[in-house]
């Protein structure tokens, strides 16, 4: 790991555990070892590292949670794989993520002090809602689910599960409910198959 990485790494550890706004450059300068002109040597700024941070965090989430996702054919099994992975290889990733989701921390402290930060965190939101009703729309036109289920309001529920799931999870650290959470929304997904579909 390259003194860049490494400050990126001890920087998004922090920014889960305090937040952004929470965590000083001292924080990041004590995590690393790394002196005040040699973090200023890869960063302008402590925003600047704000966009380096989100961007590993934006990888490590896509690898962990689209994990498998290639190996499946059925786009019902795809979204259910991805609440999997959230539970399983996201939420629990303690390594990178000790606080808990980043994002969800992100978007709550910075909501009114940094709007224009809060909106590039919610990118990475709108693509999990998209990438969740495409899913959910080929399983419709494959005839994975029953006639008249409206995947707009399933992918709420979805969205929205995730997200609170996400918060608890950060303050209990509790694998029980994060277990019982993630499977509620898996479980709401299986009721919504079609009895004896057949995927091609």
């Amino acid at each position: 790991m390259t003194l860049k990485e490494n400050i990126i790494h001890e920087s998004l550890r922090l920014f889960s555990l305090k937040g952004y706004c929470s965590t000083s450059i001292t924080d990041i300068l004590d995590a690393t070892g790394v002196s005040k002109g040699g973090f200023y040597n890869h960063f302008a700024s402590k925003e600047g590292l704000f966009f380096e941070v989100l961007e590993e965090a934006r990888i490590i989430w896509r690898k962990r949670v689209l994990y498998g996702l290639n190996e499946i054919d059925s786009p019902l099994e795809k979204a259910i794989q991805i609440l999997a992975n959230y539970r399983d290889r996201y939420l629990r990733d303690t390594e990178n993520f000790p606080g808990g989701c980043v994002f969800v921390t992100f978007t709550v402290e910075l909501n009114d002090q940094f709007p224009h930060l809060v909106q590039e965190v919610n990118k990475g939101f709108i693509g999990l809602k998209s990438l969740l009703k495409r899913l959910l729309d080929e399983s419709m036109e494959r005839g994975e689910l029953k006639p008249g289920v409206n995947t707009g309001n399933v992918i709420e529920i979805l969205f929205s599960g995730m997200l609170g799931t996400s918060v608890v999870y950060g303050v209990d650290k509790s694998n029980e409910v994060l277990g019982r959470s993630i499977d509620a929304l898996i479980n709401h997904l299986e009721e919504l198959k079609l009895e004896n579909e057949l995927v091609s």
